[in-house]
Order: C-alpha cells, then sequence, then structure tokens
C-alpha cells in the first residue's frame, strides 16, 4: 500500500485506511490457518449459501476493533446482516465488509479466499481493502490516488473486442432451473460472440481484483451484494476500469447486480449481451 500523500487533517481517512489494511492481514491469517482445519459448515438462502464459525469470528474481530477506534462509524457486514442488522448505506462514514470472500472454497479448501472491507462517506465509496490470503496479495485503492497489489500500481486492460477477452463472472446462491437456464445461457451469448474464455473461481472480490490487475477483461454477475463489490469497486476505478449496473447505468451498491470492465466499451458490450437475473436489493432485507 502506498502511503498518501496527504496527512492529518488534509486526509480525514488515512486512519482508517491503515487501520482496515492491518485488520484484514489479520484476519487473512486466521483464515488461511483455517483452511485445512474441521469446519462447522451451516447454510443461509440457500444450500451453496454457505458460511462457517471462521466467518463469524472474522467479521466479530474486525467490527469490534474498528467500533472501538471508531465509535462513531456504521457497519454493513455479511453475518450480521444475514442475521437481521438492516443493510442501510446512508451520509455516515460505514464500513462494507466481507470476512470470507469464497466460504465454498474455504469449506472446501480450495484456496482461493479474501478478506474484503470496503468505506464509504457521504454514499460515496473512499477506499477499498481487499486481502488474499494463501497468497498473501494485499490490494488496495484509494479514491483518486490509485489502486496497489501489495505496493506495485495496479493497471486495467485496454481490451475492447468480445473476441479477445477473457470473462469472468460467478454463479450467485440461485440454483432453481429458470436461474440457471438463464446463467447458462448468458455464458453461451459471451462464447458464441468468440470470447476466449468464461472463468468461475469461486470469490468475487477476487475475481474483481483480477480485472484491476489487467488478468481478465471484464466481470458481471447477478446475487453478488455490496460487501463483495464496496472494496473492490474502488480498486477497479482508480485502476482505470469502469464498474456499471447490468443496465448498462450507473452502479447502484444495493442492486446485487453489476458489471465491471476495463473499457467502457467493453462493459457496454456485455450490458446488450445478457440477460437479467433478479435479486432482492440488499437494502429490502
Amino acid at each position: 500500500m502506498k502511503p498518501s500523500k496527504e496527512a492529518g487533517a488534509a486526509d480525514p481517512w488515512k486512519e482508517c485506511l491503515e487501520a482496515a489494511v492491518e485488520l484484514a492481514r489479520k484476519a487473512g491469517k486466521i483464515i488461511k490457518n483455517a483452511l485445512t482445519e474441521e469446519k462447522k459448515v451451516s447454510t443461509k438462502t440457500s444450500a451453496a449459501d454457505l458460511v462457517t464459525e471462521t466467518d463469524h469470528f472474522v467479521e466479530n474481530l474486525i467490527v469490534s476493533a474498528l467500533k472501538e477506534k471508531f465509535p462513531s462509524h456504521k457497519f454493513i457486514a455479511e453475518e450480521a446482516t444475514a442475521a437481521g442488522s438492516q443493510c442501510i448505506l446512508n451520509d455516515s462514514p460505514t464500513w462494507i465488509i466481507d470476512p470470507v470472500d469464497g466460504t465454498c472454497n474455504f469449506v472446501h479448501r480450495f484456496p482461493t479466499v479474501a478478506v474484503s472491507i470496503g468505506f464509504a462517506v457521504n454514499k460515496e465509496l473512499e477506499f477499498g481493502v481487499i486481502y488474499h490470503c494463501t497468497e498473501e496479495r494485499l490490494y488496495t485503492g484509494r479514491r483518486g490516488q490509485g489502486a496497489y497489489c501489495n505496493d506495485k500500481r495496479l493497471q486495467v486492460s485496454k481490451v475492447t473486442d468480445i473476441s479477445k477477452a477473457l470473462i469472468l463472472t460467478e454463479i450467485g446462491p440461485k440454483r432453481d432451473p429458470d436461474t440457471l437456464k438463464v446463467f447458462l445461457s448468458n455464458m453461451e451469448r459471451l462464447l458464441r460472440a468468440q470470447a476466449h474464455g468464461v472463468r468461475v473461481i469461486g470469490s468475487a472480490t477476487l475475481a474483481l481484483c483480477h480485472l484491476a490487475s489487467g488478468a481478465a477483461d471484464a466481470y458481471y454477475q447477478f446475487g453478488l451484494h455490496c460487501w463483495d463489490l464496496a472494496a473492490a469497486t474502488v480498486i477497479i476505478r482508480e485502476a482505470g476500469g469502469v464498474v456499471i449496473d447490468t443496465s448498462g447505468g450507473p452502479l447502484d451498491l444495493m442492486s446485487c447486480r453489476v458489471i465491471a470492465a476495463g473499457t467502457q466499451e467493453m462493459a457496454t458490450f456485455i450490458a446488450q449481451e445478457i440477460q437479467t437475473i433478479h435479486y432482492r436489493r440488499d437494502d429490502e432485507n
């Protein structure tokens, strides 16, 4: 993470970013150590929507530490929301946290797992921190100050032609026949358009980080949540990419749908090709 050029009162969120980085690394070590251990697994919205004791432990660790340091701030966190907490983004400084992104991977000891911490003020995303637990890669993005992976500046690809693109996506928790039909149809549409390939890696935040690093050219998904998207959105935008709604309009963080790409042309093409899978908004819980 590159240090901010500003300091003190001129950079009011520098301390918050530093706290997020410290906690992401700490949580990442816990997750990495727990990866090979036996796990108690429960389900949430579907048989494919998993949660473990590590999800709860890490979320409590992060939230309690931040509440102690920043008592006036608000929080949106995955497991608290699943337990009934309201998912509302207002003008207050707000932390948006996914303690273990890639829980299914984590359960199966598949090593693509991350911690994601986003931060918004006045409903505008200020910074994002994502830590790849097993590879010890720290992704950071700060509004107006660039995006980095372990201090190396990130830059999205500039591919505009789908026939030269690698596309990333995730399945989402709905697995009913109609949803799966649309999901597979969307993949088929992009493959028929001669995309080089479509990948599903099991972690939305890390897929979005691959996009920010230029290793993929676009990402789309229905059914991801604001805690999957908040930190990564800052990182992608600061790496030169675009993050929009699947309709082609501006991103709505609570809409549970997104297209991200290295170029506007690529994002627009995908928006025109794919069919919508409907999910309830995060702020309707």
